[in-house]
């Protein structure tokens, strides 16, 4: 009865012993560059014996990992003795690839393949992450825990209704909204701050996606004072293609249905703005210095994002009951100087619940962001201080500005995309 209850099928055993020595080489393999006394041959082992166990009984698997166990402890033993170190790392490397190896034996693949994949990463990065870890200002580590708050221990705790007599504040959808945008603001930081110092048009692109006019106005300052304000036009329209995509995520994430009236009126813009980059064709890799950031989430910011969203909500609702479209419409307008990120949640949140429709909430979107290009023009004047640029600026951010005006316009008079949300 014994041997039959532990008769395997050839086939699924092989496919897993693959599996589970191909673990171990991977990770075996980075410990061997890394110049360990553990490396391909071991880790393969570990592996195959997580495996094995795994399929005979548990009682035998937990015997398995004291086993490693005592392996970790000779091996950091005779690393003491050698040169008075500890192998931290490979010891937590060999017991993780123990247990893939047991997910590997369970009948598991994804799991830990994937698992194999990312230790290996973290094993082979150890100079950039500890590059980056030790560059980490206190601000930004409280941006990444004050994030980690909103999304994960407020946001679940907030009732998912309308919480006042007429239908006018949902907290949950405001939170989430406070967290999309806070979401974006964040890793696109990360990337800025490890890209800006290859050039200003990768700030400029990813600084758009977070701040398009704390960006212009940084961006604006820098070149002044690098003799360079003759790339402003092409940074300032930069910037503004990327907030263009920023707007169009947010909008598609929290009513896909707007994309019917957004799509069209930004993609047209995007090509006019980069038609206005392309001709100018002056991009060079680098600019001395390097962008001076800010944390994207702190309490403060969370707060105006909220209160933003909360503001233009309840303002879009009350307007588009009394005036109709018209009211929505010129709340995209005056919130887009404000903070078209929250406009554009504010508005695709109304269309998701049915207080405007998609179509509504997409030219809203489209004007939203219209009005947020259009501030940064005072903003480069103002850092900039030269009249030749701002004139070719506002030359040619009146034709994408105009473009847009000229889409939705269209759109609202024959209701192109009503049509196509009926369809």
């Amino acid at each position: 009865m014994q041997s039959e209850s532990l008769h395997f099928p050839a086939t699924p055993i092989a496919l897993k012993m693959a599996v589970a020595i191909g673990i171990g080489m991977l990770v075996g393999m980075e410990r061997e560059w890394s110049n360990k006394d553990v490396g391909i041959r071991t880790f393969a082992l570990v592996a195959l014996l997580g495996m094995l166990a795994s399929l005979v009984a548990q009682s035998v698997a937990i015997a398995a990992l004291i086993g490693v166990f005592l392996l970790v402890a000779a091996m950091n033993t005779r690393s003491i003795l050698h040169d008075r170190s500890l192998e931290i790392t490979t010891s937590a490397a060999l017991m993780v690839n123990y247990l893939l190896g047991v997910l590997v034996g369970l009948g598991h693949i994804f799991t830990p393949v994937a698992g194999a994949i990312v230790m290996t990463m973290l094993l082979a990065w150890k100079t950039e992450l500890s590059r980056f870890a030790g560059g980490l200002q206190p601000a930004e580590i409280r941006s990444a825990v004050l994030l980690g708050l909103i999304g994960f221990v407020i946001y679940p705790v907030l009732p998912n209704r309308y919480v006042d007599p007429w239908q006018l504040f949902n907290p949950s959808d405001a939170w989430i909204s406070v967290i999309a945008i806070a979401g974006i603001g964040f890793v696109n930081y990360v990337f800025l701050r490890i890209y800006s110092t290859r050039g200003l048009y990768l700030g400029a692109l990813f600084g758009g996606l977070v701040n398009s006019s704390a960006t212009v106005a940084e961006l604006g300052t820098r070149l002044r004072a690098t003799g360079l304000v003759g790339r402003a036009t092409t940074l300032c329209l930069l910037t503004t293609i990327a907030m263009f995509a920023r707007n169009l995520i947010l909008a598609t994430i929290f009513s896909p249905r707007s994309l019917s009236a957004t799509l069209v009126p930004l993609l047209a813009m995007t090509l006019v703005a980069g038609f206005w980059v392309w001709r100018d064709r002056r991009i060079e890799e680098s600019v001395p210095g390097t962008l001076t950031l800010t944390s994207p989430i702190s309490l403060t910011k969370v707060l105006w994002f909220g209160i933003v969203f909360i503001s233009i909500e309840i303002g879009g609702t009350l307007l588009t009951r009394y005036f109709g479209s018209g009211g929505m419409l010129a709340t995209g307008i005056f919130g887009g100087l404000v903070s078209s990120a929250s406009t554009t949640a504010a508005a695709a949140t109304m269309a998701m619940h049915g207080k405007i429709t998609a179509a509504l909430a997409g030219s809203t979107t489209v004007l939203t962001s219209l009005a947020s290009a259009g501030v940064n023009l005072p903003i480069v004047w103002r850092t900039t201080r030269d009249k030749a640029v701002t004139r070719a600026l506002t030359i040619k951010m009146a034709t994408v500005i105009g473009t847009g005006i000229v889409a939705v316009t269209i759109d609202r008079i024959f209701q192109f995309s009503e049509l196509l949300l009926r369809k």
